[in-house]
C-alpha cells in the first residue's frame, strides 16, 4: 500500500468536506470570526444547524488528526536545548515576611524593562487568536457505575434535573425552558476550530513535524500524555474499523469512511514506526 497516496487523498477529501462546512456556516465563520468591532453583534447560527455542523467536524478533525500520525511516520526531529531556568529571587518571600530587601540596580533595570515591556503590548492592537489543531484525541469523562447505567449522557437537562427543596424556607423557582433547535448559538469558536482545521489539512507537513517533535519530548519522558489517539471507536465516527469489502449501513456518511481509512493509517504508524 502507498501510505502517501492514501493519505493525500483523505487529504483532498477532507478539505472538500471542510469547504462544505464552511459554506453550510455561511458569513457566520470567516478567517478571523471571533474578532468583531465595536458594537457589531455576535455571529450566531440556529441550534439545529449548529449541531448539524458539528456533527460533521469533530469525525472530520479526527480524520485530519490521523493523517498527521500517519505523515510523520520515519520523521526525526532535533530538539532545542533545554532553557537554563533563572535561579529563584528569595526577595518576593522576604517582602511577604515582612522583612525589607535592598533592591540592586540590575534589579531597578530589570524592572524597568519590564515595564515597558509591558506597556508596549497594552497600546498594541489585539490581534485575533490563532487556534491550531489538537493532536490529541480528547480524554473520555470517567463515569461512576451507577452514572454509567443511568444512560448515554454525562449531563442531565436543567429542565429534567432533580431539585432540593426545604419547604417553608426555599420557595420552588420555574424551571427553564428546554432548548429550541432555532436558539442562536455563537458561532465564534466552530469558525476557529474550522479554521484550524482548514490550515492543518493546507500544511500537513509541518502539522507532521509537530507531532514529531512531540513524540521525541514523550520519548525523553517531558510530557503527561503517552498516547495521542484514545482507545475504541473514533471520535465522531460511525465505523470502528476500515473494511472495503464490507457492506455499510445506510447511517453511514464519508466522513465516517475517511475517518476509519485514517485510523488504520494512523495506527499502522504508530504500531510499525520507520526506523530507516
Amino acid at each position: 500500500m502507498d501510505g502517501r497516496a492514501a493519505i493525500e487523498r483523505d487529504r483532498e477529501a477532507l478539505k472538500r468536506i471542510v469547504a462544505s462546512l464552511v459554506a453550510m456556516a455561511g458569513p457566520a465563520v470567516g478567517p478571523h470570526p471571533e474578532a468583531r468591532a465595536e458594537g457589531e453583534p455576535r455571529k450566531t447560527l440556529p441550534r439545529h444547524l449548529w449541531r448539524a455542523i458539528l456533527r460533521l467536524l469533530r469525525p472530520a478533525e479526527a480524520a485530519a488528526r490521523r493523517l498527521v500520525i500517519a505523515a510523520a511516520r520515519g520523521l526525526t526531529v532535533c530538539l532545542p536545548p533545554p532553557r537554563k531556568q533563572r535561579p529563584a529571587s528569595p526577595a518576593p518571600l522576604l517582602r511577604s515576611l515582612g522583612i525589607a530587601v535592598m533592591a540592586s540596580p540590575a534589579d531597578l533595570s530589570a524592572a524597568a524593562r519590564r515595564a515597558r515591556a509591558e506597556a508596549r503590548r497594552a497600546a498594541a492592537p489585539a490581534r485575533p487568536r490563532s487556534l491550531s489543531l489538537p493532536l490529541f484525541d480528547p480524554l473520555r469523562l470517567s463515569l461512576s457505575p451507577e452514572l454509567a447505567e443511568g444512560g448515554r449522557g454525562r449531563h442531565g437537562p436543567a429542565h429534567a434535573v432533580p431539585r432540593i427543596l426545604f419547604p417553608g424556607v426555599i420557595e420552588p423557582s420555574p424551571l427553564p425552558q428546554p432548548p429550541s433547535r432555532d436558539d442562536p448559538v455563537s458561532a465564534a469558536r466552530l469558525g476557529q476550530r474550522l479554521a484550524a482545521l482548514a490550515a492543518a489539512l493546507d500544511d500537513l507537513p509541518g502539522q507532521a513535524r509537530r507531532f514529531a517533535r512531540w513524540k521525541a519530548r514523550r520519548d525523553l519522558g517531558l510530557t503527561r500524555r503517552t498516547a495521542p489517539l484514545r482507545g475504541g471507536r473514533p471520535p465522531g465516527g460511525r465505523l470502528s474499523r476500515f473494511d472495503p469489502s464490507e457492506i455499510r449501513p445506510r447511517n453511514i456518511r464519508e466522513v465516517d469512511e475517511i475517518l476509519a481509512h485514517a485510523h488504520s493509517l494512523a495506527l499502522y504508524a504508530l504500531e510499525s514506526p520507520d526506523t530507516s
